[in-house]
């Protein structure tokens, strides 16, 4: 898509913000700069739900995992992951958040992996609200959400959108878009001139 086209799809979308749920898994997306070669801002991504969800919080939701480092007994965010919170916070997402695990790994230069997956709380939440609303709007290429889209779309009609970056769709999201579960995909390439923070201050 290009900035015309994408302008046009959130002016006919606009009448539906107050009844469209985000969920933005923010460690997914945080992964996209691997392949975009630029990061996608908080703020940015804030004002661009805007015009996608509008006017209640509790539906513009950011799942992200708390670090606090590999001692279980800390009770102090590492500084880089407090920050994501609290801007996250300030641009008025709702945060729903569980800790970081760190894992023995012999394999792994480090000794451990992280692991923090918030599969379960998505899909949990987008069925228990989905009296609040008609649309869905995914900021994430995980193929394991596509079992819940189409549980919610066969069953109650509701239409899902997935953003992501080229490369990080799971193979069930196309699926799911070729079988009319997911209605629309979107490439958050085409939206660089919004999404980038290297930009801000240059949005239109």
């Amino acid at each position: 898509m290009n900035p015309v086209q994408i302008k046009k799809f959130l002016e006919a979308h606009s009448t539906k913000r107050d009844r469209t749920i985000v969920i933005v898994d923010f460690a997914n997306v945080d992964k996209w700069k691997n392949s975009l070669g630029w990061s996608v801002g908080i703020q940015e991504l804030a004002n661009l739900i805007k015009n996608i969800s509008y006017g209640k919080q509790f539906l513009r939701r950011f799942y992200y995992g708390e670090n606090y480092g590999p001692q279980e007994s800390t009770a102090t965010l590492l500084p880089w992951s407090k920050s994501i919170l609290e801007k996250a916070r300030m641009n008025r997402f709702e945060l729903v958040t569980k800790r970081v695990k760190y894992i023995h790994s012999a394999d792994n230069v480090h000794g451990y992996e992280m692991k923090c997956d918030l599969d379960v709380e998505m899909a949990v939440d987008l069925i228990r609200e989905r009296d609040n609303y008609d649309s869905i709007f995914i900021f994430s290429g995980d193929g394991d959400l596509a079992y819940v889209l189409q549980y919610l779309h066969s069953q109650y009609g509701k239409e899902a959108y997935v953003f992501g970056a080229r490369g990080h769709f799971g193979k069930e999201i196309i699926d799911a878009k070729l079988a009319g579960t997911v209605k629309e995909v979107f490439y958050a390439d085409d939206f660089e001139y919004r999404l980038s923070v290297q930009r801000r201050g240059t949005h239109r």
